[in-house]
């Protein structure tokens, strides 16, 4: 998997409450990444998550024709995904780009029964997934 700076929602971005990604994804720069490629949505914690209480993780995606998010619509949602399963490396699959999308992306992550004490997301948009196969 091949990561491009421009193409990233988060960097190891700290979450502990609600927050939007760091960055807007803008569509019209993304379409350079390869004709006839199916791009994905990629999340994954690159540090443990930690809470006092059973606290949620939900990652939405959400677009708009303006990158100031102004009148964003929701393409998806996950599911609520507790705290003990949010170690790091864990991945939070997007198959595909959503039908709907606008010109600019971004995620929201929703924390509930928090906050969080600790932990970190790193998203973007790439061709394709990592699949390791072990020989």
């Amino acid at each position: 998997m091949i990561l491009d700076k421009s193409n990233l929602f988060s960097e190891d971005q700290a979450i502990t409450v609600t927050a939007n990604s760091t960055n807007v994804i803008d569509l019209g720069s993304a379409d350079d990444m390869g004709p006839g490629t199916v791009k994905e949505i990629w999340i994954q914690a690159t540090e443990a998550f930690t809470a006092d209480g059973a606290a949620t993780l939900t990652v939405s995606l959400t677009t708009d024709d303006s990158a100031a998010m102004s009148s964003a619509t929701t393409l998806y949602t996950s599911a609520a995904i507790g705290k003990a399963s949010l170690v790091a490396g864990y991945k939070i699959p997007i198959r595909g780009l959503p039908t709907g999308a606008e010109r600019y992306l971004r995620l929201t992550y929703t924390v509930a029964t928090g906050p969080m004490t600790a932990g970190k997301i790193s998203a973007g948009i790439v061709n394709a997934r990592q699949e390791n196969v072990n020989f």
